[in-house]
């Protein structure tokens, strides 16, 4: 049993209500580097497959397990906040100044400084999801960490509902004659926000304290993390310099000999010298932490990697959302450009009305849990979440008005308002609600799963770890995604994300008894 669940048994309900709250300040940021600003984006009429590029400012995500030992070695405010607040206060701290930023620099004539800023959110947010990823797996007792899964999707989906879905109706054209916003409003509302949250965190919840017992050196780790960043920095310098010859080198000549226009060509080739760029960049950093003796991030490598089927683990993790990821990357640009639908439209149905629909699928996916345990949650919610995706591939051959839809009323809610009603199309409501409700149920049981694999004392590195390989495909899968939906068009496209799904599946039933024995730690 953790040391909070030990120490204040009785109030095991105020634990998982602070869960709820760190799972809506991780939630917040999010959409602000996603589905809002590929809002903010269509709304400038930048083309999909820059979008899909612009979806690499995520890449913080997919490398936080770098500096997130620092995380687990070093103390913030020692003695004032306990192990994990003194970062969260930091990081949320920063996140407002950042998106105060982001609100003020134009997408379309700032482009470079406006993705700069973007991947500064998404640094700072990646890092306080370390904390709280940590922090959580702290506090709750493993009984408890189904259910503060299912907590932890109900308060980053709710902060999604928000960020992603308000913001579309505050911004949508309809309403900008009678008190719509504008996207830098948008944003600088969130940056509010953000340091409300700094201020709960730094109050309100739970405290975890230092771990007990022999450390690693604080000199060796800083120089390993200083020495993995000067890795990280020549892969890029190197891929900048020559991955655009050598992706023409290697598929220059087959791209030559097909039917696509120079555009589609030059963007494949854009995307074969950004593959080239990240296979020379991580064995160059994963080379420079052994030979730094960057201790605190080896040291929670060596513990993962100990347990049985941890390597398989890792490639699951990859796969398991990776149907998902490949359908989501680009849903907010299909529905907008390639459907047409009004800005309310989407925010009503994909975020209002889909995110409930995600939280309610969360909770359902917490409860069947308790009875069908682990590893059949995972099967059954990802079988699911499979077929989720044929519904966008429908919506895509049907069309719009293929079946009867409503219209929703003007309202005004104070927070949150229509200035003219809204038709919902019957079509759009179905895909949205399928998708959502198992989406919800998945990552119920994929937190869960993160969770049983972690160890106390790595928690902040492992947890990184696990939950960046989770992200490649949320964050990876947007530049391919972008060019291949311009390529093979949008019914092709979700047929591909269906199938992407398969090998998850074909991994789960392969580590059923490594996956059960979890349920019994």
């Amino acid at each position: 049993m953790t040391q909070a669940a030990a120490a204040r048994p009785a109030q095991a309900w105020w634990v998982l209500l602070t869960v709820a709250l760190a799972g809506f300040a991780s939630g917040l940021p999010l959409a602000l580097t996603g589905q809002a600003m590929q809002a903010w984006l269509s709304l400038e009429g930048i083309d999909v497959a820059t979008i899909g590029f612009l979806s690499l400012v995520g890449l913080p995500y997919t490398f936080k397990f770098l500096w997130a030992p620092l995380m687990d070695r070093f103390e913030p405010l020692p003695g004032l906040l306990g192990r994990r607040r003194g970062w969260l206060v930091i990081t949320q701290l920063a996140l407002a100044g950042a998106l105060l930023a982001l609100s003020t620099t134009a997408p379309k004539t700032q482009t470079l400084g406006f993705a700069l800023l973007a991947v500064m959110v998404a640094f700072l947010s990646a890092s306080q999801d370390v904390v709280i990823d940590a922090w959580r797996t702290d506090v709750l007792d493993p009984a408890h960490r189904g259910l503060g899964a299912s907590l932890t999707v109900l308060g980053y989906r709710l902060a999604m509902i928000l960020s992603g879905g308000v913001a579309l109706i505050w911004t949508d054209p309809a309403n900008a004659g009678s008190g719509g916003w504008t996207w830098p409003e948008v944003y600088r509302f969130m940056a509010m926000l953000m340091l409300g949250a700094a201020a709960l965190s730094a109050f309100v919840l739970p405290r975890v304290e230092p771990l007990q017992g022999p450390r690693s050196q604080a000199a060796n780790d800083l120089r390993g993390f200083l020495a993995v960043l000067v890795a990280v920095a020549l892969g890029v310098w190197a891929s900048n310099r020559w991955g655009a010859q050598a992706a023409q080198l290697l598929a220059g000549p087959a791209l030559a000999s097909t039917a696509l226009t120079p555009a589609l060509q030059k963007k494949w080739l854009d995307l074969v010298a950004l593959l080239l760029g990240v296979g020379l960049t991580l064995p160059l950093a994963a080379w420079t932490a052994r030979a730094a003796r960057f201790e605190t991030l080896l040291g929670g490598l060596r513990n993962y990697f100990a347990q049985p089927g941890a390597a398989a683990f890792l490639l699951f993790i990859v796969l398991y959302k990776l149907g998902d990821a490949f359908a989501g990357s680009l849903l907010t640009p299909f529905l907008l450009q390639g459907m047409a639908y009004s800005q309310a439209e989407v925010g009503v149905v994909n975020k209002l009305i889909g995110l409930w629909l995600t939280i309610a699928g969360a909770l359902l996916g917490g409860a069947l849990m308790l009875r069908l345990g682990l590893w059949r949650s995972l099967l059954f919610f990802g079988v699911l979440q499979m077929a989720s995706n044929l519904g966008f591939w429908w919506l895509a051959q049907a069309g719009r008005d293929a079946l009867p839809g409503l219209v929703l009323p003007a309202f005004d809610w104070g927070f949150v308002h229509l200035a003219q009603p809204t038709p919902v199309d019957g079509g759009l409501l179905m895909a949205i609600a399928f998708e959502n409700i198992t989406g919800g149920m998945g990552t119920a049981a994929f937190v869960a799963f993160l969770m049983n694999l972690t160890s106390q004392r790595f928690t902040a590195t492992q947890f990184a770890l696990l939950s960046a390989f989770a992200s490649v495909g949320r964050v990876w899968v947007g530049p391919l995604a972008g060019v291949l939906a311009e390529t093979i068009g949008w019914p092709r496209f979700f047929v591909v994300s269906t199938l992407a799904a398969v090998p998850a599946l074909w991994m789960l039933w392969r580590l059923r008894g490594p996956i059960s024995a979890l349920d019994q730690r």
